[in-house]
């Protein structure tokens, strides 16, 4: 009986009995009118003079209505964002110019000849055929490779050039006119940022889109491969939850204008959600060595070292706390300073401690190898080193790293 109540209190036939009328209906007309206003913008104002008008019979007549239960009130329309537009164009942007890679090899066991494949994920940076991607991806000398564009083309790809200090390698097509994708500044990414993967996950899904943001900048770790042969240490990396699958490494990190901002190189196997990505602006100075000699051109001082932090300082009684200790490899092979190097010749020796690099402090957020790739080979630089309980400062004029 409540509901049947509620009904018919809200018929026009009971608004018009209602003793109250004058004010109900008032407050109705106002509505009204303001909707009618709304919508024939045209009659606007003469619907405000209509609207505070002494009797509201007047208005009605005024407006050409008999009675206000004769109006159509418009119903509401949910506009919809579109929030996902910005990735779409992104995708868009630069879905051209990914590239898939595929290695073949041929594999002799004692069970005969067969084929090793593997597949990788690269992007164009030359409308001539240049494509960026992983060391890790085409390091294997004895394998042969193909490029397949996101149109389906068919390329036989040559390795130009691999990277001594990240994991990074140019190969070659044989084409032109191809769309160079834009590179974005990795410096300004904020932690929280929207970013975009594309890789052509895991090796069958070309050309595959994931979004996520950057989760943080400038993580180190030890990444190996899927066998667990071969690692290397990464720092200064981008952290994505962008998800990267095995065959995306070597794809692009993309921010929301198209702009590549990272290279994929690496997702944590035993957790979700986090991938790691190469800067670009670690890559930029490859790309542009490639550009004008062929190849990648890398300054090195030729030390082997591991980085000081005040807890390792502390359990080794260690005369400072931070820098890069110079100290040998687990292999004969492995020197401690490289015969004939830049630090040979400036007369580092092992267990000498590189504290600072033209000023610039080396601890944690600022590794050795990462502030000598802010220069170039010629260049000289000094470095504060403390060797056999003195300190003391060195001149070291860079080569290129032949590794």
């Amino acid at each position: 009986m409540e509901n049947q109540e509620l009904k018919d209190q809200s018929s026009d036939q009971l608004v018009l009995k209602q003793p109250r009328k004058h004010k109900v209906a008032h407050l109705v007309f106002i509505i009204l009118a303001a909707v009618l206003i709304f919508v024939v913008g045209g009659i606007g104002g003469i619907g405000t003079i209509l609207l505070f008008s002494a009797n509201n019979g007047q208005i009605a007549s005024k407006l050409g209505i008999k009675d206000f239960s004769d109006i159509a009130i418009p119903t509401k329309q949910k506009i919809v964002i579109e929030e996902s537009s910005a990735i779409i164009d992104a995708s868009n942007k630069v879905s051209s110019s990914v590239v898939s890679i595929t290695q073949k090899k041929t594999v002799q066991s004692v069970f005969g000849a067969y084929t090793s494949e593997g597949a990788g994920t690269g992007f164009i940076i030359t409308s001539d055929g240049l494509v960026l991607t992983n060391k890790h991806v085409v390091a294997d000398a004895t394998a042969t490779y193909q490029v397949i564009t996101n149109d389906g083309k068919v390329y036989d790809a040559t390795v130009q050039s691999l990277d001594s200090v990240n994991d990074l390698a140019v190969m070659k097509i044989d084409a032109r006119g191809l769309t160079a994708v834009e590179l974005g500044d990795s410096d300004e990414l904020k932690v929280g940022q929207w970013v975009i993967a594309v890789g052509n996950s895991l090796g069958k899904f070309q050309n595959s889109v994931t979004a996520g943001v950057v989760s943080a900048k400038d993580r180190k770790i030890q990444a190996s491969d899927s066998s667990g042969g071969s690692s290397e240490t990464l720092s200064d990396l981008l952290q994505t939850d962008a998800a990267i699958n095995p065959g995306n490494s070597g794809g692009p990190l993309v921010n929301l204008a198209g702009q590549v901002v990272g290279i994929n190189t690496a997702v944590a196997a035993d957790a979700q959600g986090i991938g790691f990505a190469i800067p670009i602006n670690a890559a930029k100075s490859a790309i542009d060595s490639i550009k004008k000699t062929g190849r990648i051109i890398r300054p090195y001082l030729g030390v082997r070292y591991f980085e000081i932090t005040p807890a390792i300082a502390k359990q080794s009684n260690l005369a400072v706390d931070h820098g890069a200790l110079v100290q040998r490899g687990t292999n004969l092979t492995d020197f401690a300073v490289v015969p004939g190097s830049p630090a040979d010749k400036a007369g580092v020796v092992e267990n000498d401690i590189i504290t600072q690099i033209n000023g610039d402090k080396i601890d944690e957020n600022n590794s050795l190898i990462s502030l000598v790739q802010k220069y170039q080979v010629g260049d000289e630089i000094k470095l504060k080193v403390f060797s056999k309980g003195v300190e003391k400062e060195v001149t070291i004029k860079l080569e290129e790293s032949k590794s």
